[in-house]
């Protein structure tokens, strides 16, 4: 029978790693066996850069921190070597990371699953997220296209004022 010190170490563990999992907008599932130590390192150095937070994972306690939250469908996927890559901030950066790694590993570390706001996530969904830009530039990029059309008619009206013999409205507003 293991002693109460122990259990109670354990429960922490599992109450701390399902915090961290429900806390995360995305989180990736992999299995590092085949990967050499200076290759761990420079997938740790690129995971910090993007503000992943990644860890070796006990494959029971995880599944016991998956369940308590709703993630039963990680059961299958939690066995042999596994570590997990987490990130607060942005949803896309643990997929965006590991799956240019594993592209460039060729085999050698493998994509378990994974999962973003709440909704658990494949491998071939893992690899499909990992094409997409990082959360800011996505929302870069939908704030440029409501612009586009305000900065046309703005420079379409200035044009008309011009052409009509109007001041611009620099000249205007002195």
């Amino acid at each position: 029978m293991p002693n109460e010190k122990i259990l109670q170490s354990k429960k922490e563990i599992v109450d701390a790693l399902a915090a961290r999992m429900q806390n995360a907008q995305g989180g990736v599932f992999v299995d590092y066996k085949g990967i050499t130590v200076a290759e761990d390192n420079e997938l740790r150095k690129q995971l910090r850069e993007a503000g992943v937070e990644y860890t070796v994972v006990k494959n029971t306690l995880t599944r016991l921190a998956a369940n308590k939250i709703g993630y039963t469908e990680f059961d299958e996927l939690l066995n042999g070597t596994t570590s997990l890559a987490t990130c607060e901030s942005d949803c896309i950066a643990p997929c965006r990371v590991i799956g240019e790694f594993a592209k460039k590993t060729a085999g050698k570390f493998e994509i378990k699953g994974g999962f973003v706001e709440g909704k658990a996530l494949s491998v071939p969904e893992i690899i499909e997220m990992s094409a997409l830009s990082s959360k800011d530039a996505l929302l870069s990029q939908v704030l440029g296209t409501f612009l586009a059309p305000i900065s046309s008619l703005a420079v379409v009206l200035d044009q008309i004022a011009q052409s009509k013999g109007g001041a611009p409205a620099e000249a205007a507003a002195e």
